[in-house]
Formats: structure tokens, sequence, C-alpha cells
């Protein structure tokens, strides 16, 4: 899906870094986290950690804190720039889940974005390209370095705008469970196909699927909406990221087996599946994945 060019993006909630280096962060929703939690958990049975506990010894280039706010302000440039376009579409789901949230608990309060490159420091760690996008529920903020979108290529992603928009929406998925109270189920049974965590981030990625479906119709605040109508390709665009990040998808190119005891996302099919679930649901009752007796076959 591309943005209207004229479609607005207020980035006053996105902020760029980048340049620390540190420990990485395990889980968090990140998806090259979850690559390397993984391949140790299935290799490394002790605990043992292949990563060695360190960023890879990268050195990065740092990222002008005011880049996003300076050069992100259009649907054109959010479709020529990929850290525009996560700007833009961590700012296009605040403006739908402004309206789309119910929850009680608390009111709705939009998540931060930073959009950095190589490494950067949150409440949960250090961000770092190894570790992907993910959310962290303490400064309720989502990191994300733009060049993951060429490794998600590389793991068997098609390059299609909503293939990478999806992965933002589905970070931002995991803010809406932290405003309705949910994420912590995923601690709470942490591993296995049918496992709070996999429940957790299928729920994420009905969620995203919510956004996509309504993100043609969201003004962006100026009477445009964000972006064009979906069409099939779009659609093929984002279950081929989905198929990408599934955890057996992940097993078996990384290590050539399958070990269902280690799941904490989800197979490619039930990612697939709830991710079309949100692009046709009529109600977020209809993402609840603890609402059923089998992800794979809600």
């Amino acid at each position: 899906m591309s943005f209207n060019e004229n479609a607005q993006i207020d980035t006053s909630n996105v902020s760029s870094g980048g340049g620390g280096r540190g420990p990485m962060i395990a889980g968090g929703g990140g998806i090259l986290g979850l690559i390397i939690a993984i391949v140790g958990y299935l290799l490394f049975p002790n605990g043992a950690d292949p990563t060695g506990g360190s960023a890879g010894g990268q050195s990065y280039e740092e990222a002008p804190q005011s880049w996003v706010k300076e050069n992100c302000k259009t649907g054109k440039d959010a479709n020529e720039d990929d850290r525009c376009l996560v700007a833009a579409t961590a700012y296009s789901a605040e403006r739908y889940w402004k309206t789309a949230y119910t929850g009680q608990r608390r009111a709705f309060e939009p998540a931060q974005t930073v959009v950095y490159e190589g490494a950067t420091q949150s409440a949960c760690g250090t961000a770092s390209n190894q570790v992907g996008p993910f959310y962290c529920p303490t400064d309720e903020t989502i990191y994300v370095d733009a060049s993951f979108f060429g490794l998600l290529e590389r793991m068997g992603s098609s390059d299609g705008q909503l293939a990478k928009e999806y992965v933002v929406a589905h970070e931002y998925g995991h803010h809406i469970q932290h405003l309705y109270n949910l994420l912590g189920r995923a601690q709470q049974d942490a591993r296995g196909e049918q496992s709070g965590a996999v429940r957790v981030e299928l729920m994420a990625d009905c969620l995203a699927g919510m956004w996509a479906q309504h993100a043609s119709s969201t003004d962006s605040g100026n009477g445009t909406p964000f972006l064009k109508g979906v069409t099939e390709q779009d659609v093929q665009d984002a279950l081929s990221a989905a198929k990408a990040v599934g955890d057996d998808t992940i097993q078996e190119t990384q290590v050539g087996r399958v070990n269902r005891e280690s799941w904490t996302h989800g197979s490619a099919q039930a990612r697939q599946k709830w991710l079309m679930r949100g692009m046709n649901a009529q109600s977020i009752n209809e993402c609840d994945t603890f609402a059923v007796r089998d992800v794979e076959n809600p």
C-alpha cells in the first residue's frame, strides 16, 4: 500500500537516534531477537548465549536526532524513504487506534516511535539492528532500524510497501495490547505453539491487519487518507512478510528442523491467518487469540 503523496505526517511522537553500542536485549518482540533466541534454544539448550552477549562489535554512525522531523512530512516522503515510511505508518496507526481503541483500564495514549540506525538506548536495554523492530512497554516506545527491511527481504519477504508497514503496525499492535493490559500473558506462558507468548504475537498480527483494513479511509489530518486502497498484490506482500517471520520458517532456515515447543511467535500459517483475520475483522474482539482453543485453526 503506497501512501497518498499529499497525506500529512505528524512526527511529534517520532524521533530518530543512533550511535550507541551495548549488550543486546532479548525478547521484546524483536524479530531478529526471535531468530537468535530460537537458534540459541535449539543449539545451546543449557542457556549459553551464541551471540556472546554483545551487539556484535559493530560500529554505528550517529543518526541526527532531528532527521525524521526535518525530512518526513508527507506521504511522498514515506514512499521514497523507509525511515519516513516507519514514521508515517506509526502516525497512521496512532490516528486509527485513537478512535478504534475501546479499553476501559486507561485512556488511549499514543506510542512513541524511535527510528534509529545501528543502535540506540531504550528503557528495555540497548536496541540494535541485531534485534530488529520491537516494542518496549516500559517507555511505551516502538524501536525500528529501517535497515531491517532489507533483512526481511533476504528472509523471503516481498519488498512491497505493505510488507514493511505490517512490521511497524504489528509493533503498534503491541502498544494497544499494553493499553489493554495483555502483554504480561506472554511472560506467564513463554513457549510453545499454543502458548501465551504466541497468542500475544498473533493478536498483534491481527491488530496490524485491522490497521491495514482501515488505513485507506483514515484521515491523515488534512482531509487526505493515509494510504491508497489495498490491492491483491498488497495483501500478498504482507502475507509474505508474515510467512518470513513464522517460527517454523525461521527454524527451517536457520537450523534445518522445527521444534514447536520453542515457539514464541507462531507458525507462518498462523501468522498469515491472523493477519488476514484482522484485515476482515468487524470488531477487535475477533482478534482475541485467547478466546480460541487452537490458534492454528481459529
